[in-house]
């Protein structure tokens, strides 16, 4: 069975995208070391791997950069979403205001790559990671989220005099129910401290999860309510006669409904890039890009094919995957090195030794498995990206 590629009808923005180069690293020299670079058809590239659909990830690139062109809040996508310095840079080029990470490693690998707005949506503690974010502060004007009056209080300590250069969002919980402080006078009370300990504070932040729903009223209202206590938290901070510069929000299911909130000034999307085929109900105007390329090694005529990937190049959180332009075959168990496959219609053609496209299930975890991605368009590699761990 021949492996498929979704082509993108050309226009005339995605005509002015091209490839990026690709990035130099020890992983692309072990490629090529195994006589996989550039043009390599599919059908060559060894097995299990992991494929990216360029002229899909291109796609989507454009739509969310054509959303954010304008006045109104700007675009902080997040870099856990495809872990590519590459295609970072693509992002900024593309208008985004920085980018968002989850851990202050990830922040200074970007830093190093000339990315300096940063924000770490996630709390930090103790000493070392404290220390760690002084010294990333003085590069860059990297900003952290904060929740807990005791780290306040350890940042200012242990900053000293670099204390007013450290930017701190205070995280708000408003639907998610994981970090965060409470909305209202816990808020407040928390800005104030911030304050009070002569650390910078920019503004809120208030992740309210992946909304999983399709387009409609109902996810309009689970949005706006969610988001209704941030906003209400944000005026009850000005109220005091405090400035509030930053509210940052929003991921790829509901950028677009965040976005209408006249209050919001950021959306940390980062799905959107890459999309994989679990989130594609939720954000349907971006195209799944991710696959991995497997190998027919068994068949049982009638019954069943097994393919060479299991758990251990792509994750089975978000439930069994799907086949990419193979009608007849379904997926019907992952098991660590294997997937097996049922043929529900005996005329389709596969045997062993034929390669089959599988759609990345959930792209965070299955990016964490492997060391690059190839880049296809027209059936053969155009770009080889490193992922960086």
């Amino acid at each position: 069975m021949k492996t498929e590629t979704n082509a993108t009808p050309s226009d005339s923005l995605a005509e002015q995208v091209q490839p990026y180069p690709i990035v130099g690293s020890k992983t692309h020299e072990v490629c090529l070391t195994e006589k996989i670079g550039l043009r390599t058809k599919i059908a060559d590239i060894p097995t299990p791997s992991l494929l990216m659909d360029l002229d899909g990830m291109e796609s989507n690139l454009l739509r969310m950069a054509e959303f954010f062109n304008g006045n109104g809040p700007k675009l902080r996508p997040h870099f856990k979403a495809h872990q590519v310095f590459a295609l970072a840079k693509r992002q900024m080029e593309h208008g985004a205001i920085g980018l968002t990470c989850a851990r202050l490693d990830q922040a200074e690998a970007l830093i190093d790559q000339g990315i300096g707005s940063i924000l770490v949506a996630n709390e930090i503690a103790g000493q070392s990671k404290i220390r760690h974010f002084v010294e990333l502060a003085r590069r860059a004007p990297i900003i952290v989220a904060v929740d807990n009056p005791k780290v306040v209080a350890d940042m200012a300590r242990l900053a000293g005099q670099l204390k007013e250069h450290l930017n701190v969002l205070v995280d708000v919980d408003v639907r998610l129910g994981r970090c965060g402080v409470k909305p209202g006078e816990a808020a407040l009370s928390l800005t104030k401290l911030v304050l009070e300990k002569g650390l910078r504070f920019r503004g809120l932040m208030g992740y309210e999860g992946q909304v999983a729903l399709p387009p409609g009223f109902e996810k309009d209202r689970v949005v706006h309510n969610g988001l209704k206590p941030l906003i209400d938290t944000k005026a009850m901070i000005e109220s005091a006669g405090i400035a509030v510069e930053i509210v940052s929000c929003g991921g790829s299911s509901d950028f677009s409904i965040a976005a209408k909130h006249a209050q919001v000034t950021e959306i940390q999307a980062g799905s959107y890039l890459l999309m994989d085929s679990s989130y594609v109900p939720f954000a349907p105007e971006f195209k799944p890009t991710l696959t991995i390329l497997t190998t027919v090694i068994s068949k049982t005529p009638g019954e069943r094919i097994v393919v060479d990937a299991g758990f251990r190049a792509m994750s089975g959180e978000n439930g069994l995957p799907s086949l990419k332009g193979a009608p007849g075959l379904r997926p019907k168990a992952l098991h660590i090195e294997h997937t097996i496959i049922e043929i529900t219609d005996s005329s389709v053609s596969i045997e062993v030794g034929d390669k089959i496209e599988i759609w990345v299930r959930f792209l965070d975890q299955t990016l964490g498995l492997h060391d690059h991605v190839y880049g296809i368009r027209e059936g053969e590699v155009k770009d080889i990206l490193k992922i960086e761990h």
